[in-house]
């Protein structure tokens, strides 16, 4: 039987725009500030969700990376965070780019790159918890709960 490998769940880059997706939440609602594109182009509940999204996702990813539980739980949370991440970021870059058109090249592309890098996180999780549910049911569950493998 091979070995089972779990990739890192401490990857700096993602937990920077874990660590400011909720403070750009924040920022964004108790200033009561929205960029305009946000604004022109989302009807107000849609922004309202958008900027509770930002929240949840940083505090839901945050979560589960430092969860200190069954590593499961802990990849589960932060497989939804990333993924909703992925889509309010895509919105983000699509409402950016319909509204600003060419002038906003280099603010989507690097938006987009967040839109991007959350999905590959999340497919590289999601091949993670097949392989740990695979690996559960090699492994005898008295084991596990040994904690001899």
């Amino acid at each position: 039987m091979g070995y089972l490998r779990i990739r890192s769940r401490h990857q700096p880059y993602e937990i920077a725009v874990l660590a400011a997706a909720p403070l750009c939440g924040i920022l964004l609602m108790t200033l009561d500030v929205r960029p305009t594109s946000v604004q022109t182009s989302m009807p107000a509940p849609i922004q309202l969700a958008w900027e509770l999204g930002l929240i949840a996702v940083g505090v839901g990813g945050l979560l589960g990376i430092l969860w200190p539980g069954r590593l499961s739980t802990g990849l589960g949370l932060e497989l939804a965070s990333v993924l909703v991440l992925g889509t309010i970021t895509g919105m983000y870059a699509v409402a950016l780019l319909v509204m600003s058109g060419r002038n906003s090249i280099a603010a989507t592309s690097f938006v987009m790159a967040v839109t991007v890098g959350s999905f590959w996180r999340a497919a590289q999780i999601a091949i993670d918890l097949h392989r740990l549910a695979r690996a559960c049911g090699i492994v005898p569950a008295d084991q596990l709960r040994a904690g001899v493998t």
